[in-house]
């Protein structure tokens, strides 16, 4: 029996029809369960990883579990008003974000909403919060310094851009003033975009930043991305791979070089916690999820330096991580040790003896080390970790001790003025040739005869006398390296300040 050209299109258009309605179907689900941010769904066959759904009330969820007979979704705003038996529509589309030029300056939440009340954020281009990372082949090696500004960062503790330096210690102990200097530090050449990503924090901590920021005339060139301790943990979610989609937008779209701070990662973990049990997620170590360390190394492998076919630009990350009790050796801290190229330890007891910034030089490391560092800055670096690693070994025995040798305390006095010059306060980021040349006085043992308190001032005033009478800044500035007759002039100017400060 053969069956007639008009029949097969009829057939044709029938099983197309189905198909429509199928597909139709398969984009709508009904609620089946609600409740503590978190919606289940009946339906929606279509739905992808990521995807945005649509619920009642204009508000927005997003897919995380995909289940055998229902979608588990995360909401995006109030859910009061949602109950059991809602229509949802997927949308299609992959969580994104807005980004762009038009995002400096502003205050947004993880979903690019502005909070900062200066209007409507007009930009069209948009980036998914989930990407794979740069591969090894589109990548180049970090050599190009990223300045923080800090004497005992640049100087011991190097970063690169497009290196992942961790920041990590207990609350309180001055984490998140170290990742504000680097951003205030930014203003001079205003050559990196700047996004601050706060997780869990105060909303005055918020606020207070953005004032500090906008003070120091730094928000021109920054991005902040606030999710606060009220919100409901997918937001606080979010917010860090949004920070990372928007930073990618200047790193690939524009050859731009981006430093990113996310404080910090171990709120994070806490929200990816509670949003993995709320979803019936299968508990592991201390109840976080088992993939808790993918949730960060995605994130964090998107920091890179792109090689010049591909655009040259970099994300810098510096990630915090608060500990409990200096326990560096915890779950979560260990991860995101694992994952970083490196790590700044903050100790409390160096915070509360009045060093600040309170690093450990034992136990804070560099993995790109010299290689993102300037030849000036190398030159007397290298002298400066030795000096305070005899002092530190010296300074623990000589305590139990009163008689001793002439070498032994020219060490410890060295060790002790070493310490005093890498002391900085908050907000005043140094240039890097400045750093150069009072740690070139430290190391080089032009203040083992100046008096421990007297050492403060004598660096302001050397400085101001250099930047007056000397071409010695300028010179180490331009040619990023101590010249053998720009030490000889940095020696003689040391020798006549001195001769008038000392008086």
């Amino acid at each position: 029996m053969s069956i007639r050209p008009e029949e097969i299109s009829a057939i044709l258009k029938q099983q197309l029809e189905r198909y429509q309605a199928e597909v139709e179907v398969s984009n709508v689900g009904s609620v089946i369960y609600v409740g503590d941010g978190i919606a289940r769904v009946y339906g929606l066959q279509g739905a992808m990883a990521g995807e945005l759904l649509e619920f009642p009330g204009d508000t927005f969820g997003m897919v995380l579990n995909l289940e055998e007979d229902n979608v588990g979704a995360v909401l995006l705003g109030k859910y009061e008003h949602i109950k059991e038996g809602d229509v949802v529509k997927a949308t299609g589309r992959i969580m994104e974000v807005p980004t762009g030029d038009a995002m400096l300056g502003r205050v947004v939440n993880p979903l690019g909403q502005p909070l900062d009340g200066k209007g409507p954020i007009n930009t069209n281009t948009f980036k998914p919060v989930e990407k794979v990372a740069h591969g090894v082949v589109t990548r180049a090696p970090v050599n190009v310094p990223m300045q923080t500004g800090l004497k005992c960062i640049d100087s011991m503790v190097p970063i690169g851009r497009g290196q992942r330096e961790l920041i990590i210690g207990d609350r309180q102990v001055g984490k998140t003033a170290i990742a504000i200097d680097a951003i205030i530090n930014q203003r001079v050449k205003k050559d990196m975009i700047c996004i601050y990503v706060g997780i869990g924090q105060k909303q005055s901590t918020i606020a207070g930043i953005h004032a500090k920021l906008e003070e120091m005339g730094a928000m021109d060139y920054t991005i902040i991305v606030a999710s606060t301790a009220s919100e409901p943990a997918p937001l606080l979610y979010l917010a860090p791979y949004a920070g990372v989609a928007m930073a990618e937008e200047f790193m690939e779209g524009q050859g731009k070089d981006v430093l990113i701070i996310y404080d910090d990662l171990s709120k994070h973990a806490v929200a990816y916690r509670e949003m993995s049990l709320l979803l019936r997620r299968p508990p592991g170590r201390e109840a976080y999820p088992g993939d808790v360390f993918y949730l960060h190394s995605r994130l964090l492998e998107r920091g890179c330096k792109l090689n010049e076919e591909h655009g040259g630009g970099s994300i810098t990350a510096l990630p915090i991580i608060e500990t409990q009790a200096g326990d560096v050796s915890a779950y979560i801290p260990t991860n995101v040790i694992s994952i970083t190229d490196g790590q700044i330890y903050l100790e409390t007891d160096l915070f509360y003896a009045g060093q600040r910034p309170a690093i450990n030089a034992g136990l804070s490391v560099s993995r790109v080390g010299g290689s993102a560092q300037t030849k000036a800055m190398k030159s007397v670096a290298g002298q400066l970790r030795l000096d305070l690693a005899q002092f530190r070994e010296l300074a623990a025995f000589a305590q139990f001790g009163s008689d001793l040798d002439k070498a032994t305390l020219a060490r410890l006095t060295r060790g002790e003025k070493v310490t005093e010059v890498l002391k900085q306060g908050q907000y005043v980021p140094m240039p890097m040739e400045e750093q150069v040349a009072i740690i070139f006085c430290g190391v080089n043992g032009y203040l083992d005869d100046v008096p421990k308190e007297q050492i403060a001032p004598f660096e302001v005033d050397f400085l101001k006398y250099l930047k007056s009478n000397t071409n010695v800044l300028k010179s180490i500035s331009e040619t990023k390296q101590i010249t053998s007759e720009t030490n000889a002039e940095l020696v003689k100017a040391i020798q006549d300040f001195k001769s008038t400060f000392l008086v």
